[in-house]
């Protein structure tokens, strides 16, 4: 019987759609969860503070470290799982980090790239894959300005969202694998316009049908969106559009 896979992060959006991959694929998974355990599955530990941590890397294969926040909690909690992981044994540590982390000028890429240099620096086994965003990230940007009259994007700036789902299909057959340092970049299947997003996201989901606004936006992260430091058109590998993803 092969060691068990933990999978930080594993209730959150990616972290839902890995778990059951992995268990198809015949792994015996570990969940970190900062909640009580609810189930065999699940195991108390808490990557800022440490606590639980200790026992939930013990005997694990793979680590695949989905957790993420915002800024420096990333960070800490990285470190901490990397520091059990080498006591625990070495474990191969798979991460998730973000296409254009060394391109674009925003404080939560420059925590996913410290974290990958963590990685890189531990001593561990690893692979680090970066994704494009989610598809969900551009419902959230449509859904949060539900109280305006408009849908408003930034001008200039495209986005490559791609399908949680295909991003956890491609992290079990990683997990599953020996480690492989920092592989190709996935993207989804379509570079669009902001705006053209938008629009797709009021015809599918707004009873309103609002009008799309785009507006110049300025700021070093918004530049490198335009410079389009994010996009990976070279690895379109997911296959579910936006409009699709919309209509499941």
């Amino acid at each position: 019987m092969t060691n068990p896979i933990l999978v930080t992060g594993g209730t959150g959006r990616l972290g839902r759609a890995l778990v059951p991959q992995l268990l198809s694929d015949g792994h015996t998974v570990r969940v970190l969860s900062r909640r009580p355990p609810s189930d065999e599955q699940t195991w108390g530990g808490d990557l800022l503070t440490g606590e639980g941590l200790e026992e939930a890397v013990d005997g694990v294969g793979v680590i695949v470290h989905c957790a993420t926040g915002n800024g420096r909690a990333d960070i800490d909690g990285t470190r901490n799982l990397i520091q059990m992981a080498v006591r625990a044994g070495r474990p191969h540590l798979v991460y998730v980090s973000i296409v254009g982390v060394g391109r674009v000028d925003m404080a939560y890429y420059r925590a996913k790239l410290a974290c990958e240099q963590l990685v890189e620096r531990s001593g561990l086994p690893w692979t680090i894959q970066r994704t494009t965003q989610f598809h969900e990230l551009i419902v959230w940007m449509c859904k949060s300005q539900w109280w305006l009259p408009a849908i408003v994007m930034p001008s200039g700036v495209s986005f490559q969202p791609v399908d949680a789902g295909e991003v956890a299909a491609r992290l079990a057959m990683l997990a599953g694998a020996p480690p492989a340092g920092r592989v190709p970049d996935m993207g989804g299947p379509e570079v669009r316009p902001a705006a053209d997003l938008a629009r797709a996201y009021a015809r599918a989901r707004s009873s309103r049908r609002r009008p799309v606004v785009s507006v110049p936006m300025q700021g070093a992260g918004i530049r490198g969106y335009r410079e389009g430091g994010h996009l990976t058109p070279e690895h379109a590998d997911g296959r579910i559009t936006f409009e699709q993803f919309l209509a499941a």
